[in-house]
């Protein structure tokens, strides 16, 4: 579950589908499109303060630090907490928004879970030769990246105790798994594919009579 899809989003609807006052070279539709675009950024950060109350008391044991100070008191650190997104305009004219992080939101009404396993920031670009999964997973060495490419998806996870990564990415038709190679670098993996090969459809001449 995401916490772009759920009922309370109408307001995602109402920012981005105004009707606006001018065509896109008057002065009005930048202004609107500026103020359109703060408004949302409060409203998003106010959602997100009220679905982040009471995550700490469900963290996972692996993100729970405990210790006694000098002083003698005692002290519960719980993290890393970790939520991002990116959002882009599609071919339709609609936003699409990609979560990262080890947050999730779960059903109506309860604390988001938090959860060992971050799910790392994913694009996928294709020109005419290749298809390339881009991820960033900073921090982790590139001996404990796991990569494992299916008929239609590649998994990528880390066997990091300080920063785990885990996704499952659905991959476009035309990928040829057979002839992946990845690379680490900078924080960056990047996984290549080759295009299928396309094979004409067969054909028959039929003699006109």
């Amino acid at each position: 579950m995401s916490f772009w899809n759920s009922p309370n989003d109408e307001w995602f609807k109402r920012f981005f589908g105004r009707n606006r006052g001018t065509s896109w070279l008057g002065h009005n539709y930048f202004e609107d499109m500026l103020r359109d675009y703060e408004d949302f950024r409060k409203e998003m950060e106010k959602m997100f303060q009220e679905e982040f109350k009471g995550i700490e008391t469900k963290a996972p044991k692996e993100l729970v630090r405990e210790y006694t100070t000098p002083e003698g008191s005692k002290v519960r650190e719980v993290g890393p907490i970790v939520y991002g997104y990116s959002m882009t305009i599609g071919p339709d004219g609609k936003p699409r928004v990609k979560e990262f992080g080890n947050v999730k939101a779960s059903k109506m009404g309860a604390a988001p879970i938090l959860s060992p396993e971050r799910e790392p920031l994913v694009d996928i670009t294709t020109n005419d030769k290749e298809v390339k999964v881009i991820v960033e997973m900073p921090g982790v060495k590139k001996e404990n990246i796991k990569v494992n490419a299916y008929d239609s998806s590649v998994e990528i996870s880390t066997d990091d105790p300080q920063r785990k990564y885990h996704e499952v990415i659905d991959l476009p038709p035309e990928a040829d798994i057979e002839t992946a190679y990845s690379r680490y670098n900078n924080g960056i993996l990047e996984v290549v594919f080759n295009k299928k090969q396309q094979s004409k459809p067969k054909g028959k001449d039929i003699k006109v009579e």
